[in-house]
């Protein structure tokens, strides 16, 4: 087995394409989690992570629902449905919660999050001005917690779960690594 070891700096200069100006207007709009009970979901990323809904559409015919999260002022939000539909999609890094309808029903179904063999997808992340401060009204409302604050070698981060078990950093940007 070859050694284990990170890429140089040089060799990840390297690995990295200039963006092709073709790519100017592109934007990162929304990370997708499949989720079993949207009313557990959205109450959790409204009143737990203060998240607003920006936008929800349903698909009768072929059985689901998306509702699109994130971190705008809700007053910005436009009245007319086709205005906030466009403007909801053009919003920065948001959260899909993509719900199957009939999930909720099934005791038995839960998704795979990622963190389990096959590991794949790990987390998103939330940063915080006080990690302490959040992960102390985290606990008083009863969220998981994966990894609190002081645990482990990393110092200064968390990480919690949501109704489906999805991990949720929680970091603030003056974290010394």
């Amino acid at each position: 087995m070859a050694e284990c070891k990170p890429l140089s700096p040089e060799e990840v200069s390297a690995a990295c394409a200039q963006a092709s100006p073709d790519t100017k207007d592109f934007l990162f709009q929304q990370t997708m989690y499949r989720i079993k009970d949207p009313k557990a979901s959205l109450d959790f990323y409204t009143r737990i992570l203060g998240m607003c809904l920006l936008k929800q559409f349903h698909f009768d015919e072929m059985k689901f629902s998306l509702f699109f999260m994130g971190y705008e002022n809700p007053n910005d939000i436009p009245g007319d449905e086709k205005d906030r539909a466009k403007w909801a999609l053009s919003r920065k890094a948001t959260l899909e919660l993509t719900h199957n309808w009939g999930t909720e029903s099934d005791p038995e179904f839960k998704y795979h999050t990622g963190n389990s063999e096959p590991k794949g997808f790990g987390h998103i992340g939330i940063m915080v001005p006080d990690v302490d401060a959040a992960c102390e009204r985290f606990a008083s409302l009863g969220v998981q917690f994966v990894k609190k604050p002081n645990d482990g070698k990393m110092k200064g981060i968390a990480f919690i779960k949501d109704p489906d078990g999805y991990w949720i950093e929680i970091f603030n940007n003056n974290l010394d690594i």
